[in-house]
């Protein structure tokens, strides 16, 4: 009964915070503190609680270096010019009958090279939905094209937090998972491609409004020496170099080039990595200023409270309830479609990405143990539910944030083509595709 009150509690927490606009992280400590009290009941002593708690929280260690500096590099690409060089070029081969199919594919290829959903969202996206507006399309379309193009690379770049907080979760290579994310991403893209490229034909942009290139051109030098750190992001994982080395080595060249190409002071240079790039004056101000280490540090506070209530809650037995369910669903729809139904119901839950990750895990886990699975396995089933179903939940943070940024409402999921797909594809040729993935020792996918 104490666990029922306890959890009720946190939920109304939770969904205080999402109305009033309150960080979610002090719904994540009044969990803790309440579980706390429960551990404290049944005759745990702190330094007890503080190994359940660190149990999870243990794994998330390593990630939090790594998110600040995917802040710091999102400044950095903006101050250097590499994502400007981006959309330059991307707008100018908007030709009418392509322009939300160049939308999807512009999107996919900085979200992939950038690695946050929120970024791409945030200057690319809201250009779009600019030139989308004035030229007549669609706007819940164009808003749809963007989503599943930002959330592209959110899934599957070697930068993207919710692939490192995966593999950190469940334990498992980030490359490996990246690999079979692309081994299973071809279908769905292919097939998301196919209907944007006729949902584009049937809604042509009637005008582009070249005043966004004239502003990009007047406060950039758009070189291809800008695109230099967006090769480095692109290239140095496919030779295996770790995400930390991959990270340094595209910031080292964006800062060089910000100072030496941009003609940015060092320390101006350094202030941007660190607290954000600014540009104070003309339309470019509200789309390219942000960024920076520090615009990550919620998202890794945040992180690591879930980490740790995590394991709380699993030390304590709280889930174990639930566990039970889980294994009949996973009985009855075989574990990916038990992976469907907890990220789902968490991401409603929860609404956030990260805490739908480090839940979801102790819930299935057994489940999959049971039946001999990798956890390579478990990892590319919620990278293929999980991370992507978030986004179409209306009122999880994945989903609502992009949709303010865009100006556009719920109706916008509906056209979110590629967050469909990736589930509806992987769910059918999830057992074709075993002898492809990496799997860890085993060779038979479980389902």
């Amino acid at each position: 009964m104490r666990v029922v009150i306890c959890f009720t509690l946190f939920l109304l927490a939770m969904i205080t915070c999402m109305v009033t606009g309150i960080e979610m992280v002090f719904a994540l400590v009044l969990g803790i503190v309440l579980f706390g009290i429960i551990a404290l009941r049944r005759g745990h002593t702190v330094c007890e609680i503080w190994r359940m708690m660190w149990s999870e929280g243990r794994k998330l260690v390593g990630v939090l270096g790594v998110f600040l500096c995917i802040g710091a590099i999102t400044a950095l690409w903006r101050s250097c010019g590499t994502i400007a060089y981006f959309i330059y070029y991307g707008v100018q081969i908007i030709t009418p009958p392509i322009f939300v199919l160049v939308a999807f594919l512009l999107t996919c290829l900085l979200s992939y090279a950038l690695g946050t959903s929120f970024g791409v969202v945030g200057t690319a996206g809201i250009i779009l939905m600019a030139l989308a507006r004035s030229g007549g399309v669609n706007e819940l379309l164009t808003a749809g094209a963007v989503m599943s193009g930002a959330y592209f690379g959110d899934r599957c770049s070697p930068a993207s937090s919710s692939a490192l907080l995966v593999a950190a979760v469940t334990e498992t290579k980030l490359y490996d998972n990246l690999r079979n994310m692309r081994l299973s991403g071809w279908l769905p893209l292919g097939a998301t491609t196919a209907v944007y490229a006729v949902l584009s034909v049937c809604n042509p942009i009637q005008t582009v409004d070249e005043t966004l290139l004239a502003a990009l051109q007047e406060h950039f030098s758009i070189s291809l020496w800008t695109l230099l750190p967006a090769v480095m992001m692109l290239a140095l994982p496919l030779m295996k170099v770790p995400i930390r080395t991959t990270l340094l080595v595209s910031s080292v060249a964006a800062f060089a080039i910000s100072v030496l190409v941009q003609g940015m002071g060092v320390w101006e240079t350094l202030r941007a990595a660190i607290l954000g790039y600014e540009i104070k004056t003309g339309m470019l101000s509200e789309i390219l200023s942000g960024g920076g280490a520090i615009s990550m540090l919620k998202s890794s506070v945040m992180v690591m409270c879930t980490g740790l209530f995590a394991g709380l809650l699993t030390g304590v037995g709280a889930m174990d309830g639930m566990k039970g369910k889980v294994e009949l669903i996973a009985q009855k729809w075989g574990l990916f479609g038990a992976t469907t139904v907890v990220s789902i119901a968490a991401g409603a839950i929860f609404c956030n990405q990260s805490i739908l990750c480090m839940m979801g895990y102790p819930l299935l886990r057994e489940s999959y143990a049971r039946r001999g699975a990798s956890k390579e396995e478990m990892a590319l089933d919620m990278e293929n539910s999980g991370v992507v179903l978030a986004a179409l939940i209306p009122w999880n943070i994945a989903c609502s944030i992009p949709h303010q940024m865009l100006g556009v409402g719920a109706g916008t999921v509906l056209y979110t083509v590629l967050l469909y797909m990736i589930p509806l594809c992987y769910a059918v040729t999830k057992k074709r595709m075993m002898k492809k993935l990496v799997l860890g020792e085993r060779v038979k996918i479980h389902d």
